[in-house]
């Protein structure tokens, strides 16, 4: 039976996280508050849950949804070969509004999608989805609306969209504050040889430069580099006929700059 919990008050919160909890392995869906948007969430260990969330919001398999996580250190556990600079970033952003797509640990057990085998990771800032994430581990997390339809900034605008296809729905009021357009995470793409945008949100570009110079910006496509110049072997003549005054001729050649691949797993709206 879907049931909305004023969290608000403490007994109502605290009776909302446990039917959450409960909600989550069971395999059924929950609505809860971000720092950015409402979410609606699922254990991502379960395909048959992630697959209810996909259909709740009439969604594909070719749009995943990312992964909020109640910790920093959940970073390693999840994903593998995670750049220094990518750690820089989280360090200096999570809890908050930037989701970082790495490369999913492969011995992990989860269909998120078609996700190419990568992942989106964010950790939120809100106590509410903090309080949750403690209690449930990774969730499966996509805005709380039907696609296309507009991010619900609370829980009952969520519940006009998604009505039963949810167990649980947490209010904790707007998010962000009212009156105050919804701004999802930006996305970072730290999967190639440059960490580089893919969306952008709560955090701007000049904020991840401060911490990380070389982030590519939305669209934005390295300047070509020059190779080193490689010298010609010279061949020796024979010794019957005269030599020529030998000259190494060199060359250089031009790197192409990368064309950003826009086809990202997790480049759907999300809190």
């Amino acid at each position: 039976m879907t049931t909305t919990y004023n969290c608000s008050t403490d007994d109502q919160r605290a009776l909302g996280l446990e039917h959450a909890q409960r909600a989550i392995s069971e395999k059924k869906c929950v609505v809860f508050p971000t720092d950015t948007v409402y979410g609606i969430a699922a254990d991502a260990f379960s395909p048959q849950a992630v697959t209810m969330l996909l259909v709740s919001k009439g969604r594909s398999r070719t749009m995943p949804p990312p992964v909020l996580i109640p910790r920093i250190n959940a970073l390693d556990g999840l994903a593998t070969d995670v750049p220094a600079d990518a750690r820089k970033l989280a360090e200096a952003f999570w809890p908050g509004g930037l989701t970082l797509i790495l490369h999913a640990q492969p011995s992990l057990d989860w269909d998120l999608g078609e996700t190419k085998g990568t992942v989106a990771l964010r950790m939120p800032a809100d106590d509410i989805a903090q309080e949750l994430l403690t209690l449930t581990g990774p969730l499966a997390v996509s805005s709380a609306n039907r696609t296309g339809q507009a991010p619900a900034q609370t829980a009952a605008a969520a519940r006009e969209q998604l009505a039963d296809s949810v167990e649980v729905y947490l209010e904790g009021g707007f998010r962000p504050a009212e009156g105050e357009a919804a701004v999802p995470s930006t996305i970072v793409d730290a999967t190639g040889p440059r960490l580089r945008v893919v969306r952008n949100g709560a955090v701007s570009l000049d904020q991840l430069r401060e911490h990380v110079p070389g982030v590519l910006g939305l669209g934005e496509i390295p300047m070509a580099e020059e190779e080193p110049a490689e010298e010609e072997p010279v061949v020796a003549e024979p010794a019957s006929v005269p030599a020529p005054e030998a000259s190494g001729a060199s060359g250089s050649s031009v790197v192409e700059p990368a064309t950003p691949d826009s086809d990202t797993p997790a480049g759907n709206p999300q809190p």
